[in-house]
């Protein structure tokens, strides 16, 4: 199986505390890895070193490598920008740009370097029909998303996302502010979509992770307790701390 993800001894310190420790893991192509574990366990951390999103903190320091298509992405000279249009990124709560419904979606499409107003248009539409938003929005088009709600501003950062055309995306939680109707439909859009993409998604709600999950890397206080495929991690645990946190002796 080929992997899109390799991250070898990944290890990041926020001061004297270590928030990761000594990661190594591998992330399959075109199918849904969540990582799993309770609140505080490093799942956010782990998932911000992908696209170097830790870059924006100062406090913390990284070393170890992540590998996507057998490049370093810490090497000197790794081109950031590109790396983060390589990826969307759906966040525990959306953050749609400020600026309308329309030009959200346009705007992902001017990064791909897509100009022609004409064919712009038609893809911000199959964007929106995408993401089960079209019917919904297809009068507001020129209004700010900010008026959207929660459910739907996530579902129009979805769509932005793919609308940058990623190899990979990036979940945080991404259901966590959502009602249940919008929460179902980021689930089973994953699953429909994964064939194009790999998803990798943070949660620590078991039930969605046994829903939407092909791998599982399980996270205990900053390191990596067991990983697999999600039918041998939920039927078969290997390690005494998955086994109490799939029983509930602790979240």
């Amino acid at each position: 199986m080929e992997n899109a993800i390799r991250i070898k001894d990944l290890n990041v310190f926020a001061g004297k505390t270590q928030i990761l420790k000594n990661i190594n893991v591998e992330i399959p192509k075109n199918e849904i890895t969540v990582i799993l574990g309770p609140s505080g366990c490093g799942k956010t951390t782990l998932l911000k070193c992908m696209n170097r999103l830790t870059d924006l903190y100062p406090e913390l320091k990284v070393s170890g490598e992540i590998l996507i298509n057998d490049k370093n992405i810490f090497a000197p000279g790794a081109d950031i920008s590109k790396l983060r249009q390589s990826m969307g990124l759906l966040s525990q709560r959306p953050y749609p740009l400020p600026m309308t419904i329309y030009n959200n979606i346009a705007y992902a499409l001017k990064l791909r370097g897509i100009r022609g107003r004409r064919k712009q248009h038609v893809l911000v539409m199959d964007y929106l029909k995408q993401a089960n938003l079209y019917d919904e929005v297809r009068k507001r088009l020129r209004e700010p998303a900010s008026r959207l709600s929660i459910g739907q501003q996530q579902r129009l950062c979805l769509a932005r996302g793919l609308a940058v055309n990623p190899d990979i995306i990036l979940a945080d939680e991404p259901t966590s502010a959502l009602d249940p109707i919008s929460s179902r439909f980021i689930d089973e859009k994953f699953q429909e979509i994964k064939p194009h993409f790999t998803i990798v998604v943070v949660t620590h709600v078991l039930r969605q992770a046994r829903r939407i999950a092909d791998n599982v890397i399980f996270m205990y206080m900053g390191e990596v307790v067991e990983q697999g495929p999600a039918k041998d991690f939920f039927e078969n645990p290997q390690e005494e701390k998955t086994k109490s946190y799939l029983e509930g002796m602790f979240n």
